[in-house]
């Protein structure tokens, strides 16, 4: 194992025989505008007791220059990921200075030159360890200390961190900022951005306590800052959360950063939240994006208690973070803000993330095996988030709301800027509810797997409710059967029944009606299968169903068991083509269209997927026509038949019609949207380079660069795959964002003629790349150029040769073998 990949055991010794009290954070940042300077300065002053005579400190960067213990210079003995000490014993001082290097992974201080004009955006990101490529440190969560940062950078730019400056000094050109001491809190989790960000300013109040907000984006993109929005969501949360949990918020102050090249969402840093740009549209967005940003804003406010206020010990319990806030973020969503729809989209989308990772040969408990940091990267995963959230909305049903929340609040007060494991929390909810729930854990939370819940009826009439786990014994379940009937005004609720269910067949009183809907108000987590009066109920009237949240179940529903093999393709494509024009959420709308891509590229067989493109083209097509002007379900529409352009040209005359300027009325023609079609008519032969040359000409900013990398790369010419195959491999200049581009252009299509030369490479190259690149953009290579081929006989065989390959890496491959395996699997039941 490389001495970068800690492990539990190590770190678990290390944090019994160190005290940490303090660390001072000294980062030079002056150079970041010069393009041809590749690292910065760095120096850390830690200040800590030790029990042991010999320790380490975590550093990844280009050099380490000096390492001082209390005022003695030592000899430097670094391997490039730990720094060595030796003869220690009690209180001690160790200064580390070293140069970092500044990255284009999105890992650690990314930099950014934005084109469109010419300035430098620095941000960091460590999660789970990367805190050590920007200073010295105990890289791990249960080693917390005052952090105190002091920055030296460019004059007139905004420099952040997670706590206000203390002072600032002007210099010729030059700035000094010294941060106020941060409160006890985990390395992962300090932060520093840095550039000329546009900053909007609001306040937060409640009582004596005056929380100042502030939200930042380039300064290329501020025009299109949905500030006020944001703000908004931001007061409700912290209203929200101030009485949920009964803990004042307590970082200070609360600033939200987007940035460019990110690799996640978001990041809960206390005090300075790090987004994706994503969240930031060019031109029209949904009200679902909208949404799912709001979302995001509460799901990494819940953090500011669970994760930054008490932390897990080690990332076996990471779900003690992500878990909570994932449900938090949809609790509070539908509590608190306009979006009501929340748990809908949760039920529709986010589950479907659960599913799918729950159904792999490398699913987990939600309370994970994390034996190092490699696993651990790997396990920010539908089972931690999703899962872990659904399992949560069970307990609540379990236990009720005000217990579950009455254990929060005592779960802070008990831990506060602590370290915790599995056991602290149960205990407080077990005290709250008085319930004992150590069995209910070990069914929800110490095992794997998903069950799937169905309705059967005997000869005598009698009616079971199945429960078939698989190899996972039953859980207790409790959860509503909904039954609707069908009259003059479509589907409607006759009554809801509430059962609970704990063995693999419960009996149960449950009157036939049209639509039986187990699991409706989503309280449990479980595939629901329809009974076949069900399926044809839906079949002809689920568009007539009123609740979003049941008709998002059952959407659902119809997907997991098509890709289950349980319900043909191409009848799923039929009841989507049916209902999907009528669907009035858009989130729905959104995850269901998506589906259906997904489902013609992989379920349908090989002879039916022209025909089923074809279809798809024609029906995304109409439904753009006849979608209100200037909705969101025709932007939705606009979107998928794009989407559905690039892999048959039917209709590319269309394509280019609309790019001409005759767009459906109302539809807003952005650059996104723009790029979206341009490249449908290059990956079909229908766009050449100076096509997509003028379009870049138009659009000259950092979403268009990266837009013209994937229109380039998408054209249908064996020579242009190739190169977008060896650049993806060879060229290292390309950020994380560039890469992402370069893959999809290579697989774009679907033109499997024109990569699957390739496919035996892949497995020459992927332990190399392993080795060689920095994980963010290792998984990128390994997961986006995984060969789509007709057997796993490949894959097989390279498992079986390389039983010694990192476990993180296999998990990947295991992972893609297995949706292919299911590809096929489910190819072959069709019919």
């Amino acid at each position: 194992m490389s001495s970068a990949n800690l492990s539990r055991e190590e770190t678990a010794r290390r944090a019994a025989s160190i005290t940490l009290h303090e660390v001072r954070v000294e980062l030079d940042l002056t150079g970041a505008p010069e393009r041809a300077r590749s690292g910065f300065p760095t120096v850390t002053t830690l200040r800590f007791e030790a029990s042991e005579p010999e320790t380490w400190l975590d550093f990844i960067g280009e050099k380490v220059t000096q390492v001082t213990v209390d005022g003695e210079e030592r000899e430097v003995r670094w391997d490039g990921a730990r720094i060595a000490l030796d003869g220690l014993a009690g209180e001690h001082e160790v200064r580390v200075e070293a140069v970092a290097a500044y990255s284009r992974s999105g890992e650690g201080m990314h930099r950014f030159h934005d084109p469109v004009d010419g300035e430098t955006y620095l941000y960091t990101q460590y999660e789970p360890a990367d805190s050590r490529r920007v200073m010295a440190c105990f890289e791990q969560p249960d080693l917390k200390a005052r952090f105190t940062f002091a920055v030296t950078a460019p004059a007139g730019w905004h420099v952040l961190s997670n706590q206000s400056a203390a002072h600032v000094t002007e210099g010729i050109g030059v700035q000094i900022v010294e941060f106020a001491p941060t409160l006890p809190i985990s390395s992962f989790i300090t932060s520093v951005a840095a550039g000329p960000y546009a900053r909007i300013e609001g306040q937060w109040s409640r009582g004596d306590q005056h929380i100042p907000l502030g939200v930042l984006c380039r300064a290329s993109l501020a025009e299109h800052l949905e500030a006020d929005e944001i703000l908004e969501v931001t007061r409700q949360g912290l209203d929200f959360f101030t009485d949920a949990f009964a803990y004042p918020y307590p970082w200070g102050k609360y600033d939200q950063i987007f940035v460019p090249e990110y690799n996640l969402g978001a990041m809960e840093n206390p005090g300075l939240v790090t987004f994706t740009e994503a969240y930031i549209t060019r031109g029209a967005a949904t009200d679902a994006q909208r949404g799912a940003r709001a979302n995001t804003i509460l799901h990494e406010m819940a953090h500011m208690w669970f994760g930054d206020l008490v932390t897990m010990r080690w990332w076996d319990d990471l779900w003690l973070k992500e878990s909570f806030a994932d449900y938090m973020g949809t609790h509070a969503s539908a509590a608190a803000t306009r979006f009501t729809d929340a748990w809908a989209r949760f039920a529709n989308s986010r589950k479907t993330w659960a599913y799918r990772q729950d159904q792999l040969p490398t699913t987990h408990p939600i309370v994970a095996d994390i034996p190092d940091l490699e696993a651990a990267k790997l396990n920010f995963d539908g089972i931690t988030y999703a899962k872990g959230a659904s399992v949560l909305k069970q307990l609540v049903a379990y236990v009720g709301e005000d217990a579950f929340f009455e254990g929060a609040r005592r779960y802070f007060a008990a831990h506060a800027f602590g370290n915790t494991s599995l056991g602290d929390l149960l205990d407080q909810l077990e005290a709250a509810s008085g319930q004992p729930l150590r069995d209910w854990s070990q069914a929800w939370l110490q095992t794997s797997g998903v069950s799937a819940l169905w309705l059967e009826s005997d000869g005598d009439g009698r009616r079971f409710l199945v429960q078939d786990g698989g190899e996972v014994a039953p859980r207790p379940h409790r959860l509503r059967v909904g039954l609707y009937d069908r009259n003059d005004g479509g589907l409607a609720l006759r009554e809801r029944i509430d059962l609970t269910v704990d063995q693999e067949r419960t009996q149960v009183e449950i009157p036939d009606a049209d639509l039986t809907l187990l699991n409706d108000e989503d309280l449990t987590y479980a595939k629901v299968r329809l009974d076949e009066r069900s399926l044809s109920t839906v079949t002809e009237a689920l568009s007539s169903l009123s609740d979003d949240l049941a008709r998002g179940l059952v959407w659902s529903s119809l997907w997991n068991a098509t890709r289950d093999g349980e319900l043909d393709a191409a009848r799923y494509l039929d009841i989507v083509r049916r209902h999907s024009p009528a669907e009035p959420n858009v989130a729905l709308l959104s995850a269901t269209l998506l589906n259906a891509a997904f489902a013609i590229a992989h379920y349908v067989t090989d002879a039916q997927r022209p025909d089923q493109r074809r279809a798809w083209v024609d029906t995304t097509w109409t439904a753009l026509q006849h979608a209100d002007a200037g909705s969101d379900a025709q932007l939705a529409w606009a979107r998928a038949f794009a989407a559905a352009s690039a892999f048959d040209d039917a209709r590319s005359d269309d394509v280019r019609a609309i790019l001409d300027g005759d767009a459906p009325q109302g539809l807003p023609m952005d650059a996104d949207l723009r790029w979206l079609l341009l490249t449908a008519l290059a990956a079909t032969g229908h766009a050449d380079a100076e096509r997509i040359a003028a379009e870049r000409a138009e659009d000259d900013t950092a979403a268009g660069h990266t837009a013209e990398i994937r229109a380039l790369a998408s054209r249908p010419d064996a020579s242009v795959r190739a190169a977008a195959w060896h650049a993806a491999w060879n060229d290292l200049t390309l950020s994380n964002d560039h890469l992402d581009a370069t893959i999809a252009g290579f697989r774009a299509g679907g033109r499997r003629d024109l990569i699957e030369g390739f496919d035996a490479e892949y497995f020459t190259r992927i332990r190399d790349a392993w080795s060689e690149r920095s994980i963010e953009l290792a998984q990128r290579l390994v997961l986006g150029l995984f060969p789509a081929t007709d057997s796993t006989d490949a894959v097989d065989a390279w498992l079986a040769e390389n039983g010694d390959a990192p476990g993180a890496l296999r998990r990947l491959v295991i992972e893609s073998s297995d949706d292919l395996a299911r590809d096929l699997r489910v190819r072959a039941a069709q019919g």
